[in-house]
């Protein structure tokens, strides 16, 4: 187990992802976004800051037993399937899909699956795994803002973002039409993050407010961990982050032209957030008995109609007015 201290980092919570390492191993924390001077944070490139700082995550990540490399190729189940349902012969894409085991595991439940990351090096490992273990999984790098471009015109049945996403992009609105936009009609967005919440309560008990809730600027913070067993330091130790409310969350999803199905809270988390949490023997973590329980983590899913909405009012009451 590495030495550094406990901190808490916004990726690695992932909904589906209930089975990853035994307790001792989980050693994943959130680190606390810190507020930084807002001159300072505005004048910062936060896409190269934070794209530097998760190049060098790449090798420790594939080191660690957090993410299981070993157990993966042995074919260890990756994904519990949760709410997004059979994926078979589904086109599927994963953004900021990080070294890709969320891809390659929808692939190996029949997904026509592919990923997409910012991090050459991400990616470089995800496609070099994929062709070890013969699984059929595309990758591309880009920026997800650009993924349309970076796709071709290609669709997609499901737009797949896991835990920890939002917090590295500043334009939530600009996110979800970008989803919105890799849609076939008919198809869904499928989302699972952090309840943002949960980010600005203090990280031992998880009981008292620490951080502002509304503050949606550009948040910089200063760690060389990552949140894996046995990180190294890193080079690029800081990155830029965004606190983004349910509020601008669903409104920008909404805005971006999809029918919200579902958005439900969470009352437990599949790592150790806060130091109170106690571990389940489904492997989920959760607050004592007696203690007033909070969102963890959300899920959300958002479909985009077989045709738009108001051509369909328009249809049906045309329908109406004909049989009357």
């Amino acid at each position: 187990m590495s030495s550094q201290p406990a901190h808490r980092d916004a990726r690695p919570s992932r909904l589906p992802h209930l089975n990853q390492s035994p307790p001792s191993q989980r050693v994943a924390r959130l680190p606390r976004v810190e507020a930084g001077d807002p001159h300072e944070a505005a004048a910062l490139d936060w896409r190269a800051l934070n794209r530097a700082n998760w190049d060098d995550r790449v090798p420790i990540h594939l080191a660690s037993r957090t993410y299981d490399l070993a157990g993966f190729r042995a074919g260890r189940e990756w994904l519990s399937p949760f709410e997004v349902g059979d994926v078979s012969g589904k086109r599927l894409v994963h953004l900021q899909c990080h070294i890709g085991l969320d891809v390659l595991s929808w692939a190996r439940h029949g997904a026509l699956a592919s990923g997409l990351d910012f991090s050459a090096p991400a990616i470089e490992a995800a496609r070099s795994l994929a062709a070890e273990l013969d699984i059929p999984a595309s990758f591309v790098v880009s920026e997800v803002y650009d993924a349309v471009a970076a796709f071709a015109g290609q669709r997609f049945d499901i737009v797949y973002a896991s835990g920890g996403s939002l917090v590295w992009l500043p334009d939530i609105p600009r996110w979800a039409k970008t989803a919105a936009a890799l849609l076939a009609p008919g198809g869904f967005l499928y989302l699972v993050d952090g309840h943002p919440f949960a980010q600005i309560l203090d990280e031992t008990d998880g009981a008292v407010v620490t951080h502002d809730y509304f503050n949606d600027g550009p948040q910089v913070k200063e760690y060389p961990w990552s949140y894996t067993d046995g990180s190294s330091p890193l080079e690029h130790a800081r990155s830029v982050q965004f606190q983004h409310t349910v509020g601008q969350i669903v409104t920008a999803i909404a805005g971006a032209g999809l029918r919200i199905e579902f958005l439900h809270e969470h009352d437990f988390a599949d790592f150790q957030r806060f130091e109170s949490l106690q571990r389940q023997t489904d492997s989920t973590y959760r607050l004592p008995p007696g203690r007033p329980r909070i969102p963890m983590p959300f899920s959300l899913r958002a479909s985009l109609p077989d045709q738009p909405i108001l051509a369909k009012l328009t249809t049906q009451t045309h329908s109406a007015a004909h049989l009357s």
